[in-house]
């Protein structure tokens, strides 16, 4: 991910957008609005702007269809997660990785499941 695309992080709406694109590959304003969830009740203007905002921003580039446009992600989650998560140990926890990790095994979100995927993991890399 470029400098310019660190500095534009997406607010939570945008990443609502990016994550459909993500999963379902290059598509349609009408075929984001259908993969919503159902309570989540949004017009196709209000979609159609969040997407041209991600097209300022360089995390879609946008080709034309028949009439109309589709839509596909310049940025991969894996890089997008990889780059927040190195904004949020820097900017919140001081750069201190393991202050993170600290945070997050003393949260209440993690299951044993996780616990054990995480053990797994370090010993993985050690």
């Amino acid at each position: 991910m470029n400098s310019n695309r660190q500095k534009k992080r997406l607010t939570d709406v945008e990443l609502e957008m990016m994550n459909i694109i993500w999963r379902i590959g290059p598509c349609t304003v009408n075929q984001i609005i259908e993969a919503l969830p159902a309570e989540r009740d949004l017009a196709y203007t209000t979609v159609s702007t969040m997407i041209r905002i991600l097209e300022q921003k360089q995390y879609v580039e946008s080709f034309k269809v028949g009439r109309g446009h589709s839509y596909q992600a310049l940025v991969e989650k894996k890089d997008y997660q990889s780059t927040s998560i190195e904004d949020v140990v820097t900017n919140v926890f001081g750069g201190t990785p393991s202050l993170l990790v600290k945070q997050l095994l003393a949260s209440d979100s993690l299951t044993a499941d996780d616990l054990s995927e995480i053990r797994k993991l370090l010993e993985e890399h050690q």
